[in-house]
């Protein structure tokens, strides 16, 4: 019997989500996820400077009390691009030779349709009786993350809800599925360096200020190193990301120029610190008479982690029970939304492998889905149990 996994995930595939359009894909979560006995909530969060956003929070709670899990997920997903570049209609689901293709089969329509089938099975034997387990689903996670899992989460809180433990269903896995679950991600801030001269002749510097120098400075003191790395972390990174002058001519000193930067820190730092070590940074390069300005890009995303011990290394003994072999614990990669739930509780990440995400001709195997319902109901069951003992 096909696992109810896939047949959702062609249903979740077949809508086409691009954030924040949700063109009824949660409609498909709340269909499947009702008959199962879960209490769904829709809400859509909007303001603060971007686009209103559709959500569902649906939960299931069990005739015992016990233990809270929550798994989070988004159905939206990014552009095709060149549909035309696509082996397959990128909104078709079509299986292939065992294969499912797609815009969001591997990140992270699979994920969520994963979880809701576990939920499935589980409910169909009577599994989700020993505690709570809950859904938090966003349609805005590729790209403000304004008006989704964060603003879900302060709703949630306010609502009471408490959670144990949470999972998020982004790709995880490296070369084989299971072999590697995320416990944390670094911290992201992006800014913006703009140095004010004087225009003039390339002839004449002497009656001009060219910010070219300054600017060049500033690239060498911010690229040198901000740490080694931590326990769990790689050493935190900035890269220059672009140097703009809009200077078409070559005989002519530019007014001004502007440098702009990202910067993936890791728990040594706080964005308030790693702000104030970059304004240091400015203010220790000779200015050669130009004005420097600073600006901020966008928020801060915080950096987390969560202990390995406890909940984390529960996880990973049900996984190597499973694979039989145990996960790596990683913290790379960018930003999630899970940085917003390690505010409430510990989570991990854990899910498929995310070699085609982001691609045409995005794809993931069918048996890989199923393997991994089979894991989140092997999972939940053991969650469950453990809490009870």
């Amino acid at each position: 019997m096909t696992n109810p996994a896939v047949a959702l995930l062609a249903d979740l595939i077949r809508r086409p989500s691009v954030t924040p359009i949700e063109d009824g894909v949660l409609d498909v979560l709340e269909a499947f996820l009702s008959p199962l006995g879960f209490a769904c909530t829709r809400m859509k969060f909007e303001g603060d400077g971007s686009y209103p956003v559709d959500n569902l929070y649906a939960t299931r709670k069990g005739s015992a009390p016990g233990p809270h899990l929550l798994f989070a997920g988004h159905t939206d997903v990014v552009p095709p691009g060149d549909i035309a570049a696509w082996t397959h209609d990128p909104y078709a689901a079509d299986i292939v030779d065992g294969v499912m293709w797609g815009r969001g089969a591997t990140d992270m329509k699979s994920g969520v349709a994963a979880f809701c089938g576990a939920m499935a099975q589980m409910a169909a034997t009577g599994g989700l009786e020993n505690g709570t387990v809950s859904l938090a689903i966003t349609n805005d996670e590729e790209a403000d993350a304004v008006n989704g899992t964060k603003k879900l989460m302060e709703w949630a809180q306010a609502q009471g809800e408490e959670y144990d433990f949470a999972i998020v269903g982004e790709p995880s896995s490296f070369e084989t599925f299971g072999d590697s679950i995320k416990i944390g991600r670094r911290g992201s801030v992006s800014g913006k360096i703009t140095v004010i001269g004087k225009q003039g002749h390339a002839a004449y510097p002497q009656r001009a200020n060219n910010p070219m120098p300054v600017i060049a400075a500033l690239t060498q003191e911010l690229y040198a190193p901000l740490d080694e790395g931590t326990e769990h972390f790689q050493p935190t990174n900035l890269e220059v990301t672009a140097i703009d002058t809009g200077n078409p001519a070559s005989n002519v000193i530019p007014e001004r120029t502007a440098l702009r930067f990202n910067v993936r820190f890791n728990d040594t730092w706080t964005g308030e610190t790693l702000l104030a070590e970059i304004h240091d940074r400015i203010a220790g390069v000779d200015n050669r008479g130009c004005r420097i300005e600073f600006e901020q890009l966008g928020p801060v995303s915080r950096c987390f982690i969560s202990e390995p011990a406890g909940h984390v290394a529960h996880l990973c003994d049900v996984m190597e029970t499973f694979n039989g072999v145990r996960p790596q614990l990683s913290t790379i990669g960018g930003t999630s939304d899970a940085r917003f739930i390690s505010l409430y509780c510990p989570v991990v990440e854990c899910g498929l492998i995310g070699a085609t995400m982001h691609q045409v001709d995005e794809r993931v195997p069918v048996a890989d889905v199923e393997r991994l319902a089979d894991f989140y109901a092997a999972y939940v069951s053991s969650f469950l149990a453990r809490e009870l003992s």
